[in-house]
């Protein structure tokens, strides 16, 4: 396993739409372990493949340190209720922002054996699924905030 390169806002492969996973193989499962790996390091909840720099439809979120899902091709089937608060992105260091996000989702996706599974959220895990998911359709939650982007210690960001 390997840590790699978080990309940052204004890298053109955070804009760009994922393509979907259609085999397993040595390369896609080294990604998911460097993805994890890198996420656990940078202290983040999530992680998107083109976060670091991988267009696939690949992402990782553990939300408690100890429950990482993985999660390929996924996509929203069910969403419910509504959240409002802030949100940061480890592509988007030193920012938060308020954003509105659904507060129950249910997720269809392959697993990393890619056998279909199910995940479901509700308040952070249904932030940082949608969070990620955004990612994949080469979306920035800074595209969300609702009010200025603030630095991580509350003041306006420019």
């Amino acid at each position: 396993m390997a840590l790699r390169y978080i990309r940052q806002i204004g890298e053109e492969v955070l804009t760009r739409k994922c393509r979907e996973v259609t085999e397993m193989t040595p390369r896609i499962r080294e990604l998911i372990e460097d993805m994890l790996e890198t996420m656990y390091e940078a202290n983040g909840v999530g992680l998107a493949a083109p976060q670091v720099g991988v267009l696939k439809r690949i992402v990782v979120i553990d939300v408690t340190g100890e429950d990482p899902h993985i999660l390929i091709n996924p996509r929203i089937v069910e969403q419910s209720g509504e959240q409002t608060g802030q949100e940061g992105c480890l592509s988007v260091p030193g920012k938060s922002g308020q954003v509105t996000r659904p507060n129950y989702v249910k997720v269809a996706a392959l697993d990393a054996d890619m056998r279909e599974c199910e995940l479901e959220g509700t308040e952070l895990l249904a932030r940082a699924i949608c969070h990620e998911l955004d990612h994949l359709e080469g979306q920035l939650y800074v595209d969300k905030v609702e009010g200025p982007l603030q630095d991580v210690n509350n003041e306006e960001a420019d």
